[in-house]
Formats: structure tokens, C-alpha cells, sequence
């Protein structure tokens, strides 16, 4: 018998356990894209691990970058909810916050877009193909014009609702 001391709640990993698959997203790149690629809608350029705005070489080869699949399938990651009297009278001034707030991470990340705004009851309703894009929109409104701002994530839909009103 052994004399190490097995700490309590300690329980060993079975080799036969199996393990549940982590859930597949549909529109991350499953495998490792060839260097150079560039995407047939958009004309980002995957190089050196990730995609930017470069020119396209002469040597790339094309596919659809996650964004532009999130577009043609009309499957946003976010979606940003914008309501209230105070939005309704600043209307100009939160959408200018917001395309700036885009232009901005989309200088960095070709990946992160504002699919659609649709304006409906005195609010606006938004979509984005990225969730951090989606936040950082709801966060940059937030400390601009406070107000009541909740996230909240769907891990089974990964999706982020963003939801502002003043």
C-alpha cells in the first residue's frame, strides 16, 4: 500500500471517460487556411495567421472569410438593441458613435462588421459578425451617455445581446 496522502475531493481521471465534443462553430475556419488567402466578397487577405487589409498578392488563393459567410447566411454573433426617449432625440449623434466604433475595429479586424441596422419603434436594432464588436458598441455608448446597459451571451446560440436605453 502506498503512503501518499490523497488530498480530499481528489478524483482520478479515467481513461476510459469520454468526454463531450465541444460544440462546432460553423463559421470559424476549421483548419489552417494557405498563406496567402483572400476572400472572394471583401478582398481581406488571411496572412501570417490572420486577416487583413493588404493587397491581394498574385499568388493567393480565395474562399469566403468568416464575416462575408456570416453575411450570405444573415447569422449575426451580436446584436445590439437601441431604445428610449434619449435615443430617440440623439439618434444622429449615438449612430455617428457607433459607425466610428466600427470603423475603428474594423481597421484592426476585417472581421468584425455591422451586418444590418434596422430602425424600428423609435429604436434601433443592430447586428454584428463578431461579439466583441457587438460590446464594444454597448460599451462606447455606455460611458458616452450612460444609461441602462445589459450583455447578455447564449452560449447555445453563441450569440451576445447588447440592450442600451436612456
Amino acid at each position: 500500500m502506498s503512503n501518499i496522502a490523497i488530498p480530499p475531493g481528489f478524483h482520478p481521471v479515467r481513461p476510459d471517460r469520454i468526454f463531450p465534443a465541444k460544440k462546432h462553430d460553423a463559421y470559424k475556419t476549421r483548419e489552417q487556411l494557405p498563406d496567402p488567402t483572400a476572400c472572394l466578397h471583401c478582398h481581406a487577405v488571411f496572412s501570417q495567421g490572420h486577416w487583413t487589409w493588404n493587397s491581394i498578392p498574385d499568388n493567393a488563393n480565395y474562399t469566403i472569410c468568416p464575416a462575408c459567410h456570416r453575411e450570405n447566411d444573415r447569422c449575426p454573433a451580436g446584436i445590439v438593441t437601441l431604445t428610449g426617449p434619449f435615443f430617440a432625440v440623439h439618434r444622429s449623434e449615438i449612430m455617428g458613435l457607433l459607425r466610428n466604433e466600427e470603423l475603428c475595429a474594423r481597421q484592426h479586424d476585417p472581421l468584425k462588421r455591422i451586418m444590418s441596422v434596422e430602425h424600428q419603434d423609435g429604436g434601433v436594432i443592430v447586428t454584428t459578425t463578431d461579439t466583441h464588436l457587438a460590446r464594444a458598441i454597448g460599451e462606447a455608448i455606455h460611458h458616452a451617455y450612460r444609461g441602462d446597459f445589459q450583455l447578455h451571451y447564449n452560449p447555445e446560440e453563441e450569440i451576445l445581446r447588447v440592450h442600451w436605453a436612456r
